[in-house]
């Protein structure tokens, strides 16, 4: 079986793919993204989708989630954008821990999943 990566550079992969398994990396907003954390969420999730549908898969087939936060006072922004997009009855596994930062300082939140590809 053959290791495939995606959007590869210098320094990581956004997605690699292995055995129906698909890993993405990190995931943060978009440049310039505003401060507030709910926003932030939903770029971040479009991006998710994005990458994800490039390498066979989508939201419904994610295994496991982790979210980070660099302030716990925002998990609830952060959650009702998560609420607004996950699907109901497949939501992942999931961990969400607090960090001091992200690689940008305008980042609050980063979230990376593993999810299953569809059938060929």
């Amino acid at each position: 079986m053959s290791i495939e990566r995606f959007e590869t550079d210098k320094r990581l992969s956004e997605a690699v793919s292995f055995n129906g398994m698909v890993f993405l990396t990190g995931q943060v907003a978009n440049d310039n993204c505003a401060p507030d954390i709910y926003i932030q969420t939903q770029q971040t999730l479009a991006s998710i989708d994005r990458i994800l549908a490039e390498n066979k898969s989508d939201k419904s087939r994610i295994l496991m989630a982790t979210i980070y936060l660099t302030n716990m006072d925002t998990f609830s922004d952060m959650n009702r954008a998560w609420e607004e997009w996950v699907v109901p009855g497949a939501t992942p596994a999931r961990a969400t821990v607090e960090v001091s930062r992200l690689a940008g300082k305008e980042y609050g939140v980063e979230i990376s999943v593993t999810a299953a590809q569809l059938s060929a």
